[in-house]
C-alpha cells in the first residue's frame, strides 16, 4: 500500500465517520421528538425510548451507509480537487484509475461488513424494536406468529391463519374459533381463502360448527362463499406477520422452500431475498460514481456542486429500487430482475461517468 493510498483512505474514512455521525445525531433527535408522545401516553419511561432507539440504528447504518461513503468520496475527493491536488497528480503521470484502488478498497470492506450487519445483527434488533413498539407502546391484541403461522386472540375469538399475503389482503388456511363465557367451543369456522374486499372479510370454501348447548353436539354446514365479520384487520396481520427484514437469508431461503412447498406465493420474499444480495453492492457502484463526480469539477464551486450531484444520484437511485421492487413485488417483473436491475443502470452510469471525468 503506497503513502497515497493510505491517505486517500484515511481521509476518506474521516469523512465518513462524520458524515455517519451526523446523519444518525439528525436521525436519533427527529425520532425521539415523534416517539417521545407515544411512549409517555403508554407509560413508558425514557430509558424504554432509548433503548428503543438503540436497536433501531443497526438498520438506520445498513440504509445511510452507501449515502455515508458516496458522501465521504466526493468531500475527500473534491476537497483534493479544490486544492490542487488531483492536478498535480495528474501531472506526475497518475490517472484517476490510481485513485480507485484505495476507494474500491474501502467500498468493498463497508460492502462485506454492511452484509453481515443486515444478516446478523439487523434481524435480531428490528424484531425486537418492533416487540417494544407494538406490544408495548401500541398495545396490540396479543399475538404470536412464526414464520407463516399466525395465531391471534380476539373478544373471546382466537384465530388461526395459515398464511398472509400483504400484497392483495389474502388470507389461506383459516381456523376461527369462538368461545362462549364457560371457555366452551360454540363456533368454529374453517375456511380455504378469505380476501379483505370493501372493509369486509369475505371467506371461500367454508366449513362452519356450531354448538348445540341442549345436546353438546355441533351442526355442520357448508358454504360456498361468505361474509364473516372479524376483529382484525390486514394491518393487524401486517404487525405479526414475520417480516424479511427480521429473519436472515438462511431463514428467509428456508421460509420461501417450506411456502411454495404447500402452494403459496412467496413472491415478496423472494424479491427482498435478492434485494438483500443487491444492497451491499451499492457501496461499490455509489464508490465508482463518486470518484467520476468529484474529479472532473474545477473550481471554488466544484464541492458543492458535487455534493448536490451525488445527493441528486441517490436519491435517482432510491426511486428507481423502490419502483421497480414495487414491480416485483404485483409479480411485473421476476424477483432477481426487480431486485438488481437498478445497481445495473447506475453501474453503467458510474462507468460512463468515470470515463469522461478521465
Amino acid at each position: 500500500m503506497t503513502i497515497l493510498d493510505r491517505y486517500l483512505i484515511k481521509e476518506i474514512l474521516k469523512c465518513f465517520v462524520i458524515v455517519l455521525t451526523i446523519v444518525l445525531g439528525l436521525y436519533v433527535i427527529v425520532e425521539f421528538f415523534n416517539k417521545a408522545d407515544n411512549f409517555m401516553e403508554a407509560g413508558l419511561s425514557i430509558s424504554r425510548l432509548i433503548r428503543y432507539l438503540q436497536l433501531k440504528l443497526p438498520q438506520i447504518i445498513a440504509e445511510i451507509t452507501p449515502i455515508g461513503i458516496l458522501l465521504a468520496v466526493l468531500v475527500a475527493l473534491g476537497l483534493m480537487n479544490k486544492h490542487n491536488e488531483t492536478i498535480a497528480l495528474k501531472s506526475g503521470g497518475i490517472s484517476v484509475y490510481f485513485l480507485m484502488r484505495a476507494v474500491m478498497a474501502i467500498a468493498v470492506v463497508l460492502g462485506i461488513i454492511l452484509f453481515f450487519l443486515s444478516e446478523i445483527v439487523v434481524p435480531i434488533t428490528i424484531s425486537q424494536a418492533n416487540k417494544i413498539w407494538f406490544g408495548e407502546v401500541k398495545k396490540r391484541p396479543v399475538a404470536a406468529a412464526r414464520q407463516k403461522n399466525i395465531w391471534i386472540k380476539g373478544n373471546r375469538a382466537i384465530y388461526f391463519i395459515k398464511y398472509f399475503n400483504p400484497q392483495n389482503h389474502s388470507i389461506a388456511g383459516v381456523s376461527l374459533n369462538y368461545f362462549d363465557e364457560e371457555f366452551r367451543l360454540s363456533k368454529r369456522v374453517d375456511a380455504t381463502t378469505g380476501v379483505y374486499q370493501k372493509g369486509k372479510w369475505v371467506f371461500s370454501n367454508i366449513m362452519e360448527q356450531v354448538l348445540d348447548v341442549q345436546s353438546l353436539s355441533y351442526a355442520v354446514k357448508i358454504y360456498p362463499q361468505r361474509v364473516i365479520e372479524i376483529d382484525i384487520l390486514p394491518e393487524d396481520l401486517k404487525r405479526v406477520f414475520t417480516k424479511s427484514n427480521e429473519m436472515n437469508v438462511a431463514e428467509l431461503f428456508s421460509y420461501i422452500r417450506e411456502v411454495e412447498s404447500e402452494g403459496y406465493d412467496a413472491t415478496t420474499y423472494r424479491v427482498d431475498l435478492h434485494a438483500r444480495f443487491a444492497l451491499p453492492i451499492l457501496s461499490i457502484i455509489v464508490c465508482i460514481i463518486g470518484i467520476g463526480i468529484a474529479v472532473k469539477r474545477k473550481g471554488s464551486e466544484g464541492l458543492s456542486v458535487s455534493i448536490a450531484h451525488g445527493a441528486a444520484v441517490v436519491f435517482l437511485y432510491w426511486v428507481v429500487h423502490s419502483f421497480c421492487l414495487s414491480l416485483g413485488y404485483g409479480g411485473m417483473l421476476p424477483p432477481i430482475i426487480a431486485a438488481w436491475i437498478s445497481n445495473i443502470i447506475f453501474s453503467c452510469y458510474a462507468v460512463l461517468n468515470l470515463l469522461n471525468a478521465e
